[in-house]
């Protein structure tokens, strides 16, 4: 590492491009070699597609993460980079189109590239199978005094594809791929982030959706003690309140893909298979036990490496770090919809099954739709797959001495209710709230100082969680008690 230090401040002396890019376009100097962004109209500067791995192409598919190439000139870090490869389900188009495997880079926004301000690291969603970036560090965040850095990581097959030839290569560990760039990224920001005037000793994580899930992750995994300080979950938990898989049950995936592309079972020719073929094959893929394979790689893979054990047996061992949590009064619908209802439930409560039938009427005709809460089956989704899971995370970190802060936001566009994702644009934005505040603020004083502001109470003793409507901002306790103290899974 300090080779490759030493090299990059080499080639910063001794580079006649280094002085080349000129004003409104800043030079930072990373471990790989020195970077050139832009100096944007708000004040921020922004580092674009900036390496933070070797790209995973050829021998390197599948393949714990390797250290970033070194250059010797000042690389240009201006425009966006390639999304992670991934297939095309309509709301993720244009990353569809940008997509490439050679994808493994970050994205950095700070007031200034002198100083030490605290770190946000922001993991996007997109069920661990799409999404990007995108222009996440073109929000208003770094305007208020912190370093902004999105990440990408690889995505369905290519990131998260457990099988028995890669396990022979590690020991007889497999999967989560996607995680392991996460955590090679949080290593990178942590050896070079002062460099863009950030400080490596306070670094918060936060990510919604499968991004928020990824930070359960992360928090519970035995790799990343050290790593951040701090962590966000919005609208996600370890596994959306399903069961984890366990290993022996993962590698059946990868026995499904050699039999989908006619391969013999050995790791060669799914390295030389080409990407179409891949994506192809992605979407072929079935869990028995899930009621819709959309929840394919959101489903935890106790891997053996990243996640030894289930998320939750982790989470009870590891260091405690203050925490926000929470979700959305509605969400999204059913996986599978509503003829999978009934398995939902069974899945979501097991022996408790018949109160939670019960509590839903389900022995009743649907009644019509609330116009705010959504229909029954939306509420039922929203418990199950958002609030339950939420609700037993918060429990659970409290339980062992972690610092808990939880929120439910209801507020959607003209009045409307709110849906998967409404809170994102409060948190990257500083969007006021009916009070004046702004949840952006909770956020990134939980980042500078490890509590959000003073007025939202703490989770434990009474369980307590901030209420955040268009009209007020309250709080309450014990949040959808019934039904949720009846629910099996993080």
């Amino acid at each position: 590492m300090r080779l490759r230090h030493g090299l990059a401040a080499l080639a910063l002396a001794a580079s006649p491009a280094w002085a080349a890019p000129g004003a409104g376009h800043p030079v930072a100097l990373t471990q790989s070699g020195p970077v050139v962004g832009t100096a944007d109209a708000d004040g921020v500067t922004r580092f674009r597609a900036v390496p933070y791995a070797a790209p995973p192409l050829g021998p390197l598919r599948w393949q714990p993460p390797q250290p970033a190439p070194v250059w010797q000139t000042p690389r240009d870090a201006t425009a966006p980079g390639a999304a992670c490869l991934q297939n095309d389900y309509g709301w993720n188009h244009a990353d569809y189109v940008r997509g490439n495997e050679d994808c493994l880079t970050l994205d950095i926004a700070s007031p200034a590239l002198a100083g030490k301000r605290p770190v946000m690291v922001w993991i996007h969603g997109g069920s661990n199978r799409a999404g990007s970036a995108g222009g996440t560090v073109l929000s208003d965040l770094a305007r208020h005094g912190v370093v902004l850095v999105a990440i990408q990581y690889r995505l369905g097959i290519f990131g998260f594809l457990p099988h028995r030839a890669l396990a022979a290569e590690r020991d007889g560990k497999t999967g989560n791929y996607g995680l392991m760039d996460q955590i090679a990224a949080l290593r990178w920001i942590k050896a070079n982030i002062a460099h863009f005037g950030g400080d490596p000793t306070r670094i918060m994580i936060f990510g919604e959706s499968a991004g928020a899930e990824d930070v359960g992750y992360l928090l519970a995994s035995p790799q990343t003690p050290g790593l951040f300080q701090a962590a966000a979950l919005q609208s996600g938990t370890p596994g959306f309140g399903l069961p984890p898989r366990p290993l022996a049950e993962a590698l059946r995936l990868g026995d499904q893909l050699d039999a989908q592309l006619g391969t013999d079972g050995s790791a060669a020719p799914l390295r030389a298979a080409s990407p179409h073929a891949l994506l192809d094959a992605d979407k072929a893929l079935h869990d028995s036990a899930l009621e819709s394979d959309d929840f394919m790689w959101l489903r935890a893979t106790v891997d053996g490496a990243v996640l030894p054990a289930a998320p939750e047996a982790l989470m009870a061992s590891a260091p405690p770090r203050p925490v926000i949590m929470g979700s959305n009064r509605a969400e999204f619908g059913l996986p599978g919809g509503r003829p999978h209802r009934d398995a939902n439930v069974a899945m979501a409560f097991g022996p408790n099954e018949a109160q939670a039938r019960a509590f839903y009427r389900l022995d009743q005709p649907d009644p019509p739709e609330d116009p705010r809460l959504g229909s029954r089956d939306l509420q039922i989704a929203t418990d199950i797959l958002f609030r339950c899971p939420t609700g037993r995370m918060a429990d659970l970190l409290a339980a062992h001495g972690w610092p808990v802060w939880r929120y439910e936001f209801d507020i959607g566009p003209g009045g409307a209710r709110s849906f998967h994702g409404a809170d994102i644009g409060y948190i990257h934005n500083a969007t006021p709230l009916a009070d004046g505040s702004t949840l952006q603020a909770h956020w990134i004083a939980l980042a500078q100082h490890g509590a959000p502001l003073a007025g939202w109470p703490a989770y434990a003793p009474k369980r307590s969680h901030l209420v955040i409507t268009a009209q007020e901002t309250s709080t309450g306790q014990a949040l959808a008690d019934t039904p949720c103290r009846w629910s099996r899974y993080l």
